[in-house]
């Protein structure tokens, strides 16, 4: 399994705390069967982003837990006005392992109205948008719509595992069932922050895909898309996006991207 979405670096967000906690994050992700780590620190608000230190932490983290899992850095990008303008002028900064994909995060309580603009400069750039977490977004959870909106438009979208297994609750758990068998799914990942709480586990998603879903379904979701990303090709073949059965309330088109309602 590949692990596109994970905070192992040590002291530059809300991730490990020391370097001995991310060795045991890595040695745990590596027991569960991920052959490849993406670290991807937070860009937002409260944390800053430095690629430097980041490509310091992750050579020295390498380095102190062998072979496996193969660690690779990424960023867990928080769409904000600033950090647009950073994307646009130096987006192999930001993206998966200096590719074209690029984790992107949303706002908890309103979604901009311009955010199609948004997208679409991002595209431009040449990079594809990976929607991160929906499920535990409480907009997306009062509108759902808005990633049928967005997968149609060109967005790929990354559900947390222990979401997708219940551990964040029977919400989000819903959501991510929801939206796996409507074909809006194309990544699981740990968005792993220690390993006790929030831990680099994906090997009960992948059974529970599988179980559910299918064995190809699983591998596509967890190996095959997600090696795409990493060695930065084209996305494998995947079901068309299925809109909703249930009726959405009637609202304008801007309340559709205000948080209200």
């Amino acid at each position: 399994m590949i692990d596109i979405h994970s905070h192992p670096l040590w002291e530059v967000d809300d991730g490990a705390k020391t370097l001995e906690d991310a060795i045991a994050m890595c040695q745990l992700a590596a027991q569960d069967g991920t052959t490849h780590l993406v670290a991807t620190p937070h860009c937002n608000y409260i944390y800053a982003f430095d690629l430097d230190v980041n490509r310091q932490k992750i050579a020295e983290l390498q380095s102190a837990v062998g072979e496996a899992p193969k660690l690779l850095l990424g960023c867990d990008f928080h769409l904000s006005y600033d950090n647009i303008q950073k994307i646009v002028e130096t987006p192999s900064d930001f993206t998966i392992n200096n590719g074209s994909y690029l984790l992107v995060e949303f706002p908890d309580q309103f979604i901009p109205e311009q955010l199609d603009r948004v997208f679409y400069e991002i595209q431009v750039a040449g990079l594809t948008p990976i929607i991160t977490h929906p499920e535990r977004n409480p907009v997306f959870a009062r509108k759902s719509g808005l990633l049928y909106h967005w997968v149609t438009r060109g967005c790929l979208v990354q559900i947390t595992a222990q979401s997708y297994t219940g551990q964040f609750g029977t919400p989000p758990r819903r959501l991510a069932e929801a939206w796996l068998e409507r074909n809006l799914v194309h990544f699981f990942a740990s968005d792993a922050h220690d390993t006790r709480y929030r831990p680099p586990i994906l090997s009960e998603c992948y059974r529970k895909v599988a179980e559910t879903q299918g064995e190809e379904t699983a591998e596509r979701l967890m190996k095959r898309n997600p090696e795409a990303v990493i060695k930065d090709m084209p996305m494998p073949p995947h079901p068309p996006p299925l809109e909703s059965s249930k009726p959405e309330p009637k609202r304008g088109w801007w309340s559709f991207f205000s948080g209200g309602g």
